[in-house]
């Protein structure tokens, strides 16, 4: 009688199961999975934005012995603290508004935040990213405006490799196919990839601002991978080249020359077949920040032919090159100044190539030849070249 009556009790068990709603079983799915999943750590948010505009980061690590914040809000490295669940967490602030690349140093080893899917797109450092917004929405916020498109493309480049490019075409291209736009193309820094002017310098939110009141011209912008050379590297199995140490270098100019040809035989041409751009020298800026800014200078000034605006974001040209190489710019400044809309120059009062831009600019004054220089505070920092690019898209293609 007793098994009979626990066979009865099972059986009932089972009905009571079966009549069970269907968001109970759900639930009781879940309980049962849930005990063949390894255990999780404790949720952490990070980085965490106050409105006082101090920022609270945080880093999980019950094992770590040393945990450090380093960003470009701060000087130097900030000791964090550990708590008795194993997070490392700092307060820092106010920072003034804007965006910042940061890491953690956990016991002498670079990360990036894993709480943060917002990160700095680079070929040799690991950095997340954290927008500390202004009072009032700053040039490059998320407004409510119009908004471009953002596409990614591939296209067939020098020595049989395959190249890569975000492009940036303006609020309404697609809906007047008749419509052709003027191109900027727009090269980032040593060890950037074609998507930092996108995710760092967030250059397709400060357009749409800009054009949405009226500040810019309609344009597409070309942003291009500034290091052909460790794209082939890469494509044929062989070791990614090192960094240059020199920017003046034998070495140095043949890279840029490299990345001229491929520019000017490869990009230029893919984007003129498969966009609506004006192919003539007045409709077409070229601009760079760092190696991009000496690759845009040695580009446009091998090319008057087909540049007719030009954007240096802290970079020179050696006066020795520029005698060498470009001679003509200098020798005939009425030439130079009839054919350039625009030479513009700007870099950081602390910025590490303060010295060589401001030698640059001396010998362009030297020679007469035209140009708009910007210094501002601050260092060789993508908090500058999001100003450069907003100061710069007002003036490219005014007539």
């Amino acid at each position: 009688m007793k098994q009979m009556s626990k066979d009865i009790k099972d059986r009932s068990t089972m009905t009571s199961l079966v009549k069970t709603p269907s968001l109970t079983l759900f639930a009781l799915v879940i309980v049962i999975c849930a005990h063949g999943q390894p255990p999780r750590g404790p949720f952490v948010v990070s980085p965490q934005v106050n409105q006082d505009k101090t920022v609270i980061f945080r880093y999980l690590a019950p094992q770590a012995k040393v945990v450090k914040l380093s960003g470009q809000f701060e000087k130097g490295p900030i000791a964090m603290t550990m708590d008795s669940i194993g997070i490392w967490s700092v307060t820092v602030g106010p920072i003034k508004p804007d965006i910042y690349p940061y890491s953690f140093n956990v016991d002498g080893v670079t990360v990036m935040d894993p709480a943060n899917v917002s990160f700095f797109p680079n070929e040799r450092f690991k950095a997340s990213l954290v927008d500390v917004p202004g009072d009032t929405p700053l040039v490059h916020a998320l407004k409510d405006v119009p908004h471009g498109t953002i596409t990614y493309e591939s296209y067939p480049s020098v020595k049989g490799s395959t190249g890569s490019l975000v492009i940036y075409t303006p609020p309404g291209y697609d809906k007047d196919p008749s419509k052709k736009y003027p191109v900027f193309y727009l090269i980032s820094g040593t060890t950037d990839t074609e998507e930092t002017f996108f995710k760092v310098g967030r250059t397709n939110l400060i357009m749409d601002n800009l054009i949405a009141e009226g500040k810019a011209k309609d344009m597409i912008i070309v942003m291009p991978y500034g290091n052909p050379m460790a794209r082939i590297a890469e494509q044929t199995g062989k070791p990614k080249p090192s960094d240059m140490m020199s920017r003046d270098s034998e070495e140095a100019i043949k890279r840029a020359k490299l990345f001229e040809t491929d520019l000017v035989n490869h990009v230029m041409p893919y984007i003129e077949k498969n966009y609506r751009v004006i192919s003539d020298r007045n409709s077409r800026a070229i601009g760079g920040f760092s190696r991009g800014g000496g690759q845009t200078l040695r580009t446009a000034f091998g090319n008057m032919d087909k540049f007719a605006w030009i954007c240096c974001y802290s970079a020179y040209l050696s006066t020795s090159e520029m005698e060498g190489a470009y001679k003509h710019i200098g020798a005939n400044p009425e030439v130079t100044n009839n054919q350039l809309k625009l030479l513009w120059v700007s870099v950081g009062e602390e910025d590490f190539l303060y010295k060589s831009t401001i030698e640059f600019v001396d010998y362009l004054k030297s020679k007469n030849v035209n140009y708009k220089s910007l210094i501002t505070p601050g260092g060789h920092t993508w908090m500058n070249v999001k100003t450069y690019v907003a100061e710069t898209a007002q003036l490219l293609f005014l007539k």
